[in-house]
C-alpha cells in the first residue's frame, strides 16, 4: 500500500513537469523537422530498438492504446517512425477524444485509427517503395488523446539477417547503421526489446544499446512475451538485472498474439489479460512495478521527463549559438542588388574592406588572429631576421678562397715586378667577389617577402566575396600584378645598394681593422704555432739550437725572395754576386710592408738600387761567338701555379689578406642586413598598403563591369535561401526555448 501511494505520488510530481517540458520538446521536435537532415541540434526522445518480430509493434500500440501500426509476417517498419504521444483532458461530458496528426499532412486530424495505419503505409511506399525497402526519412505521426502519458518515441526497422524483396544484399549493415544514427546520441534515451522466449545474451537490440551506451544510462530493457515462455521457466532473473545488469532497469510485458490480432482483440481486453497474468504468478508478485504496460509508460515518462531535465541546460545554449553562427552566414550572403548605384556602393563597399583587412594583416591588428601559427607581417619579420640576417651572418665570406687562390691573387697583382708590399689589387679584387655573393640572397628575400604577400592577398577573406567568384579573380588579378610592379623597384635598390658597395672600397671605415692591425696579428697567428713547436723541441731534445752563420742567412733569404716571386733556380748555380749584395734584408722590408690605403703608411723608404752596377768586359757577340751554351730552357707550361710551399712572408700574406676580407665584408654585410629589409619594406610592403585601394578603385570601379563582377553563381542563391529557412526554424525554436527556460 505504502509503494503504491509513492508511486502515485511520483507519478503526480512527474505529471505535471512532463505536461511542460516534453510538450515544449515536441514542438522543438516539429520546428527542427523542417530542416530534415540539415538540422544539427540533438533533442531529447526515446529510440526503439529491436529485431524483427521482437513485439516492438505491439509495445508502442500497447502505449497507444490503439492499433495504428502496420502489421505482418516480414518486415513492417521499413521507415522511422517518430511517435509523439500527447496527453489531453477528457470532453466536459466525459467523452473521449483521440485522433492524430501527420506533419506532412499539417492541419488534417486522423480519428480513425485505420486511416492513420493506411497513411504510414502509403506514405513509406511513397519512399521506400512496395516491396521491402528500406529508408531513414522520418515519418512524424502525433496522437492526442486522454490515455496516454506524455511520451516520444521513434520506431526504428527491426534488425534482421536475410534480404528479402527489394532489400540491398547489405541490408543488416544498413539497419544497424540507421539505428546506431540515433542511439549514439547522449541526448537519447534506448528502449530494447527483447523477446522473453530467446537468449537475453544474444539480445541484437542489448548489443547494440552496450555499444552506443557502454555505460548503462541511457538503455531501458523490454522483455516481451512472457506469457510463451516454456513452462517451468520465467523471466524473473532478467527483470531483476541478474543475467544482463542494466542502471535504469527492466519493464516486462505481455503482448497480443497473432491470433488476438486475427481476432481483432481489442488493445483494452489485451491489458485487462496481461494485468491477469502477472496476478496469477506469484513468481512476479513483488516485481509489480517492473511488469505490465502502463508501468512501462509511467517509466518512460518519468525517465524521459529526468532526462529532458538533465539536457535542457545546454539546449537552449546550442540553439543560441547556432542560430548566431547561421545568422552570421545568412548575412554573408548579403541581398541581391540590381540598380546600378547599389552595384556601385557594393563594390566599393567590399573592396574598401578588403584593403583595410589586408592592411590589418600585415601590421597583426585582424580581429582573427592566430594562436597557432605566425602570419600576416609577423612571417615577414621571421623572414628578415631568422632567415635573411642570420644566413648572411653564417656566411664565411672566406670560405671558397684558399690559401692557393689568395697567393696567385697576390703574385697576379705584382706584374713582372717582385712585389716590396702586400699589393692592394688583390684585397679589393678579392673583397668586391665577396660582396657580389651578397646579391642573390638579398633578391631572394625580396622575392620570399612577395611570394609572401601574394598568400596574404588569399588568406584575407571578406565575407561579401564569397559571394562573387569573379569579382574576387578579377581582385586576385590586380593585386598580383601591382605586388609584382612593387617588386621591381625594390630589386633595382637592392641592386644599386650592392653597386655602391661594390664601386667604392672604403678602407677608412672605423670598423675596418686597417693594414697595421691585419699584419700584427697575421704575425701572431703564424709565429705562434713555430714558437711552440721550438720550445717543444727544446724541451725534447735539452740542447739549444746554434744561431745561423748571418752570411748564410742573408743568402737563403735572397733565394726565399725569389722563391716567393715564382723563380726557382736550378740546384748546383750560384746566383750572380750582385743579387746578392742588392737583396734587401728582411728586417728592412717588414717595416716598409703594406700600401698606403690600407695599412697607413705615407711615407715609403726607397730601395737603393746599386749604381755601381760593373760594365761588361765583353760585348755579347764574343759570348756568342764561344761556342754553343750548355744551358737549356724549359718551355714554361701552359697554366702556371705559385710555389705551394709558402714561407712566413708568404704566409703572413695570406693571413693578413683574409683579415681583412673577413672585416670590411662583415661592415658590408651589417649595412647589406639594414638596408635590405628597409628597401623591400618602403617600395614594395608599404607602398601596397598605402596604394591598394587607390589601385582597386582604378582597375575596377568602372559601371561597365559591375554587373559582370557582381553575378552570383547559382550555389548562392541556393545557400542564401537555405540559410534563410535555418534561421527562421531556429528563431521559432529560441523562442519556445525562451518560454520554458
Amino acid at each position: 500500500m505504502a509503494e503504491e501511494q509513492a508511486a502515485e505520488s511520483s507519478n503526480n510530481v512527474a505529471a505535471p513537469l512532463g505536461h511542460s517540458v516534453i510538450p515544449m520538446v515536441n514542438k522543438l521536435q516539429d520546428i527542427f523537422a523542417q530542416l530534415g537532415s540539415q538540422s544539427t541540434i540533438e533533442l531529447p526522445q526515446v529510440a526503439v530498438v529491436g529485431s524483427q518480430s521482437s513485439g516492438k509493434s505491439s509495445v508502442l500500440e500497447a502505449l497507444v492504446g490503439r492499433d495504428f501500426l502496420p502489421r505482418g509476417n516480414d518486415i513492417c517498419t521499413r521507415r522511422p517512425l517518430v511517435l509523439q504521444l500527447v496527453q489531453r483532458k477528457r470532453n466536459a461530458d466525459g467523452t473521449e477524444d483521440e485522433w492524430g496528426e501527420f506533419l506532412h499532412l499539417p492541419g488534417k486530424k486522423f480519428f480513425d485509427f485505420n486511416e492513420i495505419r493506411r497513411e504510414i503505409q502509403a506514405e513509406t511506399e511513397r519512399e521506400a517503395g512496395g516491396n521491402k525497402g528500406v529508408s531513414d526519412k522520418q515519418i512524424r505521426l502525433k496522437i492526442f488523446s486522454p490515455n496516454v502519458l506524455d511520451i516520444t518515441l521513434v520506431d526504428l526497422p527491426g534488425l534482421t539477417k536475410v534480404a528479402v524483396g527489394d532489400q540491398p544484399s547489405d541490408i543488416e549493415a544498413r539497419i544497424r547503421t540507421m539505428i546506431m544514427s540515433y542511439i549514439k546520441l547522449q541526448t537519447c534515451l534506448i528502449l530494447a526489446v527483447t523477446p522473453a522466449n530467446s537468449d537475453l545474451a544474444n539480445s541484437d537490440a542489448l548489443q547494440m544499446a552496450g555499444i552506443a551506451d557502454p555505460d548503462g544510462y541511457r538503455t531501458i530493457g523490454v522483455i516481451t512475451k512472457l506469457d510463451i515462455m516454456d513452462r517451468g521457466t520465467d523471466a524473473r532473473n532478467f527483470l531483476l538485472g541478474k543475467v544482463i545488469p542494466l542502471r535504469l532497469g527492466y519493464v516486462g510485458v505481455v503482448n497480443r498474439s497473432q491470433e488476438d490480432i486475427m481476432m481483432n482483440r481489442s488493445i483494452k481486453d489485451a491489458l485487462i489479460a496481461e494485468e491477469k497474468f502477472f496476478r496469477s504468478r506469484p513468481v512476479y508478485g513483488d516485481l509489480a512495478d517492473r511488469c505490465g504496460i502502463s508501468q512501462l509508460a509511467k517509466k518512460l515518462n518519468q525517465i524521459l521527463v529526468q532526462h529532458i531535465k538533465t539536457v535542457l541546460p545546454g539546449l537552449k545554449s546550442r540553439i543560441s549559438a547556432s542560430l548566431v553562427t547561421v545568422a552570421k552566414e545568412h548575412a554573408s550572403y548579403g541581398e541581391i542588388t540590381e540598380s546600378k548605384a547599389g552595384q556601385g556602393a557594393l563594390l566599393l563597399n567590399i573592396l574598401s574592406k578588403y584593403s583595410e583587412a589586408y592592411s590589418s594583416m600585415i601590421e597583426g591588428k585582424n580581429k582573427e588572429m592566430s594562436t597557432s601559427e605566425l602570419s600576416g607581417g609577423a612571417r615577414i619579420h621571421y623572414i628578415f631576421q631568422n632567415i635573411f640576417v642570420k644566413s648572411l651572418e653564417e656566411f664565411d665570406p672566406c670560405e671558397d678562397l684558399t690559401d692557393d687562390d689568395i697567393h696567385t691573387a697576390i703574385r697576379n697583382a705584382t706584374g713582372p715586378r717582385s712585389a716590396l708590399f702586400v699589393p692592394e689589387v688583390p684585397f679589393e679584387v678579392l673583397v668586391r667577389r665577396q660582396i657580389a655573393l651578397l646579391l642573390d640572397p638579398s633578391l631572394q628575400c625580396a622575392r620570399f617577402i612577395y611570394d609572401e604577400l601574394v598568400k596574404m592577398s588569399h588568406r584575407c577573406m571578406v565575407n561579401e566575396l564569397q559571394r562573387f567568384p569573379i569579382l574576387r579573380k578579377r581582385m586576385d588579378e590586380v593585386i598580383g600584378n601591382f605586388l609584382w610592379e612593387g617588386l621591381e623597384p625594390s630589386e633595382t635598390m637592392i641592386g644599386h645598394m650592392i653597386e655602391m658597395e661594390m664601386d667604392y672600397i672604403n678602407t677608412s671605415h672605423p670598423n675596418f681593422i686597417g693594414g697595421r692591425k691585419a699584419l700584427e696579428v697575421a704575425r701572431q697567428q703564424i709565429k705562434a704555432p713555430r714558437v711552440a713547436a721550438t720550445i717543444f723541441r727544446q724541451k725534447d731534445t735539452g740542447d739549444l739550437e746554434i744561431a745561423p752563420n748571418p752570411e748564410k742567412n742573408i743568402k737563403s733569404r735572397a733565394i726565399v725572395g725569389r722563391h716567393v716571386n715564382g723563380i726557382v733556380p736550378e740546384q748546383g748555380v750560384r746566383p750572380p754576386a750582385n743579387v746578392e749584395n742588392t737583396t734587401p734584408s728582411v728586417s728592412s722590408t717588414s717595416a716598409t710592408w703594406g700600401i698606403s690605403s690600407i695599412f697607413g703608411i705615407s711615407d715609403r723608404s726607397s730601395i737603393k738600387e746599386n749604381s755601381t752596377s760593373k760594365p761588361s768586359s765583353e760585348p755579347i757577340q764574343s759570348i756568342i761567338d764561344h761556342g754553343v751554351s750548355l744551358i737549356h730552357l724549359r718551355e714554361p707550361p701552359i697554366v702556371l701555379r705559385p710555389s705551394e710551399t709558402h714561407t712566413d712572408e708568404a704566409a703572413i700574406e695570406i693571413t693578413a689578406t683574409r683579415l681583412l676580407l673577413k672585416s670590411y665584408y662583415d661592415i658590408v654585410r651589417k649595412n647589406i642586413e639594414d638596408f635590405v629589409p628597409k628597401a623591400i619594406m618602403h617600395f614594395l610592403v608599404n607602398h601596397t598598403k598605402k596604394e591598394l585601394h587607390n589601385v582597386f578603385i582604378r582597375k575596377l570601379y568602372r559601371d561597365n563591369l559591375f554587373e559582370e563582377m557582381l553575378q552570383e553563381p547559382d550555389e548562392v542563391s541556393v545557400k542564401r535561401k537555405r540559410t534563410r529557412e535555418t534561421l527562421r526554424v531556429l528563431q521559432q525554436a529560441f523562442r519556445v526555448s525562451a518560454q520554458f527556460l
